[in-house]
C-alpha cells in the first residue's frame, strides 16, 4: 500500500484530537476512493459525450462546486 502524506491546519488537527476513536486515515482513504469513483463515471459519460474537453470541465467544476455548497448548507 502506499503511504500520502498531507497537511492540514492546526486547529483542526486539534479538533481531530478530540476524536481519537476515528481512524482518520480510513476516513480520507474513502473520501479519495468516492472521488474516483465519481470521476471515472464522469469520464464515461465524458466519452460517450460530444462535449469539449473545456464543456466537462466546467460541468464537472459546477457539479464540485454545488456539492460543496449543498455540504455546507447541511451543517
Amino acid at each position: 500500500m502506499t503511504n500520502l502524506t498531507l497537511a492540514i491546519p492546526d486547529d483542526l488537527h486539534e479538533r481531530m484530537k478530540m476524536h481519537s476513536e476515528i481512524r482518520w486515515s480510513e476516513v480520507v482513504r474513502k473520501s479519495i476512493a468516492q472521488k474516483v469513483e465519481l470521476l471515472e463515471v464522469m469520464d464515461k459519460i465524458a466519452k460517450k459525450s460530444k462535449l469539449t474537453n473545456k464543456e466537462v470541465n466546467e460541468i464537472a467544476h459546477k457539479i464540485n462546486k454545488d456539492v460543496f455548497e449543498e455540504l455546507n448548507r447541511a451543517k
